[in-house]
């Protein structure tokens, strides 16, 4: 076992999920400190940040092949980042669990049309444990997400015409497409030590151990995933498989009897993707472990686009990036753009619940994505309650992907910064390095005027 260098923490063994990384070490850097008035346990006033805490540089290299050795050859100079996908609490004071998403990517376009790439093919999305302590973020644990056999998932799309194709960092040769690939996205962990995530692509509900493996996978019925090292489920409603490209689940949420939500990320693109393009409804899953299957669908309605965001004009901005569940059947939804922020509460009423209705039959015309005022149409949308604006405090970081709750009045907050990666060529330098955006993954706390 080598020592640490100057700077470096050890990582230890997490006992909770018993995965040797004696040998992973991170660096831990400060971050930035915001003072806040101290608390009179008054409810008033405005929601305000409490304090702020930076992730520092970590090769994503040396990260990766701590955990499955040999897995990146190249990583570019890019640093491990993108834990921003979710946050969900640990059980201790200051601790949470994160997961990455499907790695550095970004567009390039060639001949006029727009080039997925993946700069490190070889990433492998993780379940991260971080402490929040003071101004810093430090890594604690990290789990590799692994297949059946006990090789790396990758963040690599599925399907050929379905994902879109993956290109080399400079966007000049293609990628191999892997059935396994997960573009994990909302975490919550389960009473066992087990993990849930949801995930972009199929867009898919994957159940993962204690110790990283995937032990099954929930896709759309109709979805034909073949070749996969896990099994792989056709339990969701097939309508999803209209989900928008590169927009499938990203919320997820665990509700005290253990049931959970999952949001689609964006308006399905029913009939097609002009339609989704202008729709401001979204849909939200309640799925049972117990059945192993979806027992509940509700339609939700976002804002317009300009309240959500004023300034922006785009509806197809709109995007579900977060779920919290706050009660028995109560639940924080994050509306977002990727420059504004709003929670919205609302309860999951049983009278709401549209699975197996003809929305659900791709056929249907108008689409329930058509429908320009669903409540006219006998469509029974959630009832929401705005409970704090992001955009409109003061300290709150751009593209806030993951929302834990800490007590009744204080959230955590945690952003994505991309892997530090923009889109266009000029993202890497002239060798084929990364020229960092300089955005850095934080952890802000929020405490609200009133108790939820």
């Amino acid at each position: 076992m080598s020592a640490p260098v100057a700077g470096q923490r050890r990582i230890r063994r997490s006992t909770a999920v018993g995965v040797p990384l004696a040998v992973l070490t991170a660096l831990a850097v400060t971050g930035t400190a915001i003072g806040a008035p101290a608390d009179t346990g008054r409810p008033g006033g405005a929601a305000r940040v409490t304090a702020k805490a930076t992730l520092g540089d970590i090769s994503l290299g040396k990260f990766s092949n701590r955990l499955l050795p040999g897995t990146v050859r190249n990583d570019r100079g890019v640093d491990l980042g993108g834990i921003g996908s979710d946050i969900y609490p640990a059980g201790r004071k200051g601790e949470f669990w994160t997961v990455t998403d499907r790695g550095p990517n970004g567009q390039i376009k060639i001949d006029g049309k727009k080039r997925r790439t993946f700069p490190v093919p070889g990433f492998d999305p993780a379940i991260v444990k971080i402490r929040v302590s003071g101004r810093t973020v430090k890594v604690i644990d990290a789990l590799p997400i692994t297949t059946r056999s006990g090789k790396p998932v990758t963040g690599l799309p599925n399907q050929e015409g379905r994902d879109e194709a993956p290109y080399s960092y400079d966007a000049s040769k293609p990628l191999s497409y892997d059935p396994n690939g997960l573009d994990t996205e909302g975490i919550v962990r389960a009473a066992d030590g087990s993990f849930w995530l949801v995930d972009e692509y199929g867009p898919s509900l994957v159940h993962v151990s204690a110790r990283g493996k995937v032990i099954k996978r929930y896709v759309p019925k109709g979805l034909k995933l073949r070749g996969a090292d896990y099994p792989v489920v056709e339990a969701l409603p097939g309508v999803l498989l209209h989900r928008k490209v590169n927009r499938g689940f990203e919320g997820l949420a665990q509700l005290p009897g253990g049931d959970l939500v999952m949001a689609v990320q964006s308006p399905l693109s029913l009939p097609d993707e002009g339609a989704g393009e202008g729709s401001r409804t979204v849909r939200l899953l309640r799925f049972s472990p117990g059945k192993q299957a979806v027992t509940a669908e509700y339609a939700y309605r976002f804002d317009p686009v300009g309240v959500v965001d004023p300034g922006e004009d785009d509806t197809s901005e709109l995007k579900i990036s977060s779920l919290v569940a706050v009660g028995r059947d109560r639940l924080l939804v994050e509306e977002r753009t990727d420059k504004a922020a709003r929670l919205q509460l609302v309860r999951l009423d049983r009278q709401a619940n549209i699975l197996g209705k003809k929305w659900d039959d791709a056929a249907t015309r108008p689409s329930l994505e058509q429908l320009d005022d669903p409540r006219a149409s006998g469509v029974p949308v959630l009832r929401k309650r705005l409970v704090v604006d992001l955009g409109t405090v003061k300290g709150v970081p751009g593209k806030i992907e993951g929302v834990a709750r800490v007590d009744r009045r204080t959230l955590a907050l945690i952003n994505d910064n991309d892997f530090g990666m923009t889109d266009g060529p000029e993202a890497f330098d002239k060798n084929g390095r990364l020229v960092d955006s300089g955005v850095e993954t934080s952890v802000t706390y929020v405490r609200l005027p009133r108790a939820l």
